[in-house]
């Protein structure tokens, strides 16, 4: 989660298709629909709401019921095959993925008890055709593969329908030159939803420098707590500029009601006030707040992908250099702690100043040798958004750069895959997460209608 407060929390629902005709094992339909709701409910996601229908009637007023409730994510079942005639409803009135979850025909059964797993193809297949995305998971409510299936399938919903209702932020604008990180809002609501609004930098800035005092002498304890050693020459007047940064950034998306953050770091914030924000920005990105430097609007939207999907902080990177098999990622010090290593330990954070202007305050760190990670990348181009994901293995560079360098090893051509997402039109900045998501990218991008390269 973005940590804002401005992004949803799972609200879990159970939509109950039952039937008005008799047929099939109703017992066993029983036995179903009971637990069910108790698998969905030992999943940790809070308690869940109920509502059950079997003709057009009763599931509007069980579809109101459940929004009315808070329902934000919603699992359907049939215990037994219901009304083919109810899925176009569904896609009509609720309007956001749903889960379909099929469950099985009774154990040792010599008749079909229940048809649950036909209905719930229906049902999808009905819902494909309406361009109305859909997860579906099969299986027994008692097993826990099919419990971990409903877990993932339910995170992935609830990160679609967040990012349908999210609102991102933009102080000034992309930095000069990086026009392939320029966002068309348009465009973007109509993808995925999303609003960006743009926020003035000269407005940030005063806002910086106007902070209260009290506020930032909390800032600066929570600072001086991590215990990072710094450069010679670093010392409170920095340390005051970055706590006023961070606040500045908390305080702009809490009163925009932002679940996401770019700013336009260069040339204006190390000219005008004389320091670099990368500190703050690593700081706020290891609170999992979704946060993203040279005004990469579709790449702090990456970091609030991330956090969703349960992927945690993510760092965008360029890519600087790669031969067959490994890429060389190198940023100029934001990267979260999560990804390096600790305080104190070799490549562990370290405040220093910007490797091209020697001002402060960016944080030297390597990224973690021996990580399963996985870079991602969302733009647009040819008027739609796309969706990169692929996942690699980190592994130390023979001569660590200053900033956050590391470098990823890909099991495919890497000048081949570079060459594809060239032409594919995908900007300079990655992103990197620890662990391996692509396949969870991969099925976020379908729920919210985004092309998939991988």
């Amino acid at each position: 989660m973005s940590g804002s407060g401005s992004v949803p929390t799972l609200n879990p629902g159970l939509l109950v298709i039952g039937r008005k005709r008799p047929g099939f094992d109703v017992e066993w339909a029983k036995e179903i629909e009971a637990a069910a709701l108790d698998a969905l409910n030992a999943l940790g996601f809070g308690a869940v709401t109920k509502a059950r229908a079997a003709d057009d009637e009763s599931l509007r007023e069980a579809l109101a019921g459940l929004r009315a409730s808070g329902v934000s994510t919603l699992t359907i079942v049939q215990p037994t095959i219901g009304d083919g005639r109810l899925a176009p409803t569904i896609g009509q009135i609720w309007n956001d993925p749903v889960l379909l979850w099929a469950t099985p025909e009774r154990p040792g059964a010599d008749k079909v008890t229940a048809c649950a797993l036909v209905g719930q193809h229906l049902f999808a297949s009905v819902l494909r055709q309406l361009h109305q995305p859909f997860e579906i998971v099969y299986g027994p409510p008692h097993d826990p593969a099919t419990k971990t299936a409903l877990g993932d399938a339910m995170h992935l919903i609830h990160a679609a329908c967040a990012i349908k209702r999210a609102k991102g932020g933009l102080v000034g604008s992309h930095v000069p030159g990086f026009s392939n990180m320029a966002v068309d809002s348009a465009c973007l609501t109509r993808s995925l939803g999303a609003h960006l609004v743009q926020l003035g930098l000269h407005e940030f800035i005063e806002l910086a420098r106007t902070m209260d005092e009290t506020r930032v002498k909390a800032e600066l304890d929570k600072i001086r707590a991590l215990r990072l050693p710094a450069e010679e020459g670093i010392g409170d007047a920095e340390l005051d500029t970055d706590a006023r940064y961070s606040l500045a950034m908390e305080e702009t998306m809490a009163s925009q009601g932002l679940a996401a953050l770019a700013v336009r770091c260069w040339p204006e914030l190390p000219d005008l006030v004389g320091q670099w924000p990368y500190l703050a920005m690593a700081r706020l990105a290891s609170e999992h707040k979704a946060v993203a430097l040279e005004g990469d609007a579709d790449g702090a939207l990456c970091a609030l992908i991330s956090e969703l999907i349960g992927a945690g902080p993510s760092f965008i990177t360029d890519w600087l250099a790669h031969d067959e098999h490994t890429i060389t990622a190198w940023h100029p010090g934001m990267a979260p702690f999560q990804l390096c290593p600790a305080a104190g330990e070799p490549g562990g954070p370290r405040l220093a100043r910007h490797f091209n202007n020697r001002k402060p305050l960016c944080v030297d760190a390597e990224l973690r040798a021996g990580m399963d990670v996985t870079l991602f990348r969302l733009w647009s181009c040819d008027g739609r958004y796309h969706l990169m994901a692929v996942e690699a293995r980190t592994e130390r560079l023979k001569l660590p750069l200053a900033g956050n360098s590391i470098a990823l090893h890909l099991e495919r051509s890497v000048p081949r895959w570079f060459d594809e997402l060239c032409h594919a039109g995908m900007p300079h900045h990655l992103s990197i997460a620890e662990g391996r998501h692509a396949d969870k990218l991969r099925r976020f991008a379908r729920l919210t209608n985004v092309s998939f390269l991988n």
